[in-house]
């Protein structure tokens, strides 16, 4: 949000120093928050004269801001988020029209906040929503969750607009990767096949013989001979999950989940006190230790599943806490506990990068038809091949 020397003088010529460097650089960082923009000084500098001309002259609805430079006219959408005026319902339903008129179909991850699943066509895991991606027939996709599920869902569908609601949300684990390492530590194990977690980037994914979810990675794994040398990457402790219970012995990339690394195995116990009934589900990216107290270690639809299926009414859950949305829908009747992480007073564990996504930032994407996702084709050519041979292999499955 720094503000030049040059945007300075700009500024003052033209707005005569109305608008001072830390008022324009609250507009721009306020606007950004609320809506995914980042937006040029002088906008700021009028959205800052909007509201000051608003507070002087009690104008409730000031549709032009006159300056020494040219007036400057406001979307709805700009001016509700400048103002803070928009309702929920009021968003769910500008939402919806855009939806409809752009024949566009919105995918939701498990983790997302509950809003934002509430709005989506489909919400699922990424194997899911890489399976809805590949057979739509909507001219835009609008993935809402992290970067790597864009470009996944882009590779898969080269010919429709794919956009995301915020770029910055990225993924730590996928950043645990970075593809020209991956690619000279493939190139140093020749023999070996390679399978890469769909959390990575189309980079890795190209350099990859097949693509594999926490839903299906034990089914994949054990589809290759006994003796079959593997790489996996970036997961380790999804890596180590599939070693134990498949008996093999694959060569680990060491990259981990921010979020999934930090469950308290201390927190678990205490609940498991408090809750003595209670089964803990535990995704299999958390490390080994949280794995091993788990009546249920599964993706986080193989929790969900387990969920509405046991008999059992409460439930300590170790993954993201945006699939208790999902949990609580379908068996309200149930107590669902979010295990806490390490060293926090939060009751329970998000990742920041996924809770970027918000409702003003789903409406200004599809009504500006941006952030869009790019992939480069010849990337592309080869990331497309493993990611459809694992949807080959799970449709055969049956997964």
């Amino acid at each position: 949000y720094k503000i030049t020397d040059a945007m300075k003088e700009q500024l003052a010529d033209f707005y005569g120093g109305f608008a001072s460097e830390e008022e324009t650089a609250g507009t721009i960082k306020a606007l950004y928050e609320n809506t995914g923009y980042v937006i040029d000084t002088h906008t700021a500098v009028a959205a800052f004269v909007y509201k000051k001309f608003k507070e002087e002259t009690k104008d409730e609805k000031p549709a032009v801001i006159a300056s020494t430079a040219s007036p400057y006219k406001f979307s709805a959408s700009v001016l509700e988020a400048i103002e803070g005026e928009l309702s929920e319902r009021d968003e769910f339903d500008m939402v919806d029209k855009l939806r409809k008129e752009k024949n566009a179909v919105i995918l939701g991850h498990y983790y997302q906040s509950g809003e934002i699943q509430d709005i989506a066509d489909f919400v699922g895991d990424s194997l899911a929503l890489a399976q809805w991606a590949a057979k739509t027939d909507a001219d835009i996709i609008v993935m809402c969750g992290v970067h790597f599920m864009g470009e996944t869902a882009k590779v898969l569908c080269p010919d429709k607009k794919v956009l995301v609601p915020d770029f910055n949300a990225g993924c730590s684990l996928a950043d645990s990767c970075p593809a020209d390492k991956f690619a000279q530590f493939v190139k140093e194990h020749p023999d070996h096949t390679v399978i890469s977690y769909v959390n990575t980037t189309a980079a890795v994914k190209a350099v990859t013989d097949v693509v594999v979810t926490s839903t299906n990675a034990k089914q994949i794994v054990e589809s290759f001979p006994k003796e079959q040398k593997i790489i996996f990457g970036p997961d380790r402790n999804l890596g180590n999950y599939i070693n134990s219970i498949t008996n093999r012995n694959m060569l680990l990339w060491d990259g981990a989940c921010h979020v999934h690394e930090q469950f308290s195995v201390e927190k678990i116990i205490e609940l498991k006190a408090q809750y003595p009934d209670a089964d803990v589900l535990v995704h299999p990216e958390c490390k080994g230790v949280v794995a091993k107290l788990a009546d249920k270690v599964a993706s986080t639809a193989g929790l969900l599943k387990h969920a509405i299926n046991s008999s059992k009414q409460n439930f300590i859950v170790a993954t993201e806490s945006g699939i208790l949305h999902e949990m609580r829908k379908q068996c309200p009747e149930k107590n669902f506990i979010p295990v806490p992480p390490e060293d926090s007073t939060c009751a329970c564990n998000e990742c920041n990068f996924m809770r970027l996504n918000t409702l003003e930032k789903l409406y200004n994407t599809l009504k500006y038809e941006w952030p869009e996702v790019t992939v480069d084709p010849e990337i592309a050519k080869e990331a497309v091949k493993p990611i459809q041979r694992m949807l080959e292999i799970s449709e055969k499955l049956g997964l």
